[in-house]
C-alpha cells in the first residue's frame, strides 16, 4: 500500500493555551494565598471570569468566553489539559493554526451560552466546553475523511461517540456543569462540519500529496452558523424574548 505523508505542523496553539490556562490557575491559587476567597469558595479570577447569569445578564459578555481558561482544582485542570493536549495536538495538524483557535473558541463560546440557557444560577468554570467542541470536530473529521482512513475513521469515531456518552453520564452527578459539555459539542460538530478539512490525494505516485477541498468561505460559513445562532440565543435570554 502506498503511503500518503499527513499535514505534520508543530501544534504551537496547543502548546500555547494549555501554558497559558496552566498560568492562569497559578494566578488563582495566589489571588487565595494573597487575599483569601472573595465569595465563598470563588477566588478573585472566579469573581470576575466565571459564568455567572447575573452578571452576564448585566452586560459581562465575556463571561461566555473566559470560564474557558478558569479551574476549581488541580484535578478539574489536570484531567482538562490531558484531554486538551491528546486531542488537541492531532486536530491542530489537521485543521492549522488559525481554525483550530477558533474551533476552540466557538467550543468554549457555544458551550457557555447553553449553560447561561439552561442553568438556573451558581457559577461555572472550566476549559471541559472547549474539550467537547474538539471531540465532537474529531468525530466529524474522520467521518468526513473516511475514505482515506478506512478503518481508523470507524475506530476514531466510536472512540470518540463512547467519550461523550460517558462524559455525558457522568455530567449527570451534582456540581457538573452538563448543559455546557452539550453545548461545546453542537459548537464544534456544527463549525467542524462546515469548516473542517476535507483531505484529497493527489500527484502520481510516488509523489502523492493531501490537499484540503476545503474552501476559505466555507469556514466563514461555519464559524459565522456558530456565532449567529448562539449569540440569538444569548440575546433571546437577555431580553428575555
Amino acid at each position: 500500500m502506498m503511503r500518503v505523508p499527513m499535514p505534520v505542523q508543530v501544534p504551537m496553539a496547543t502548546y500555547v493555551i494549555l501554558g497559558f490556562t496552566v498560568a492562569v490557575y497559578l494566578l488563582q491559587l495566589l489571588s487565595v494565598a494573597v487575599a483569601g476567597y472573595a465569595v465563598g469558595e470563588v477566588d478573585w479570577l472566579m469573581l470576575f471570569g466565571a459564568r455567572i447569569n447575573e452578571s452576564i445578564r448585566a452586560g459581562q459578555l465575556w463571561r461566555l468566553i473566559t470560564p474557558v481558561f478558569l479551574h476549581g482544582s488541580p484535578a478539574h485542570i489536570f484531567f482538562n489539559m490531558y484531554a486538551l493536549f491528546s486531542i488537541g495536538s492531532f486536530l491542530e495538524r489537521q485543521f492549522g493554526h488559525g481554525r483550530f483557535l477558533l474551533l476552540g473558541f466557538l467550543g468554549a463560546l457555544s458551550g457557555n451560552v447553553f449553560s447561561f440557557l439552561l442553568t438556573g444560577g451558581g457559577f461555572s468554570v472550566g476549559a471541559s466546553t472547549a474539550v467537547f467542541g474538539l471531540v465532537a470536530a474529531e468525530a466529524i473529521f474522520f467521518h468526513q475523511n473516511r475514505g482515506l482512513f478506512g478503518g481508523l475513521a470507524r475506530r476514531a469515531i466510536g472512540n470518540a461517540v463512547f467519550i461523550i456518552a460517558v462524559n455525558l453520564f457522568i455530567g449527570l452527578s451534582p456540581g457538573i456543569d452538563n448543559w455546557g459539555h452539550v453545548g461545546g459539542l453542537l459548537g464544534g460538530a456544527i463549525f467542524a462540519w462546515f469548516a473542517g478539512p476535507r483531505w484529497q490525494v493527489t500527484g502520481i505516485a510516488p509523489d502523492l500529496k493531501l490537499e484540503n477541498e476545503r474552501e476559505t468561505r466555507e469556514v466563514i460559513i461555519g464559524a459565522g452558523t456558530v456565532v449567529i445562532l448562539f449569540g440569538f440565543l444569548t440575546a433571546w435570554k437577555i431580553l428575555g424574548m
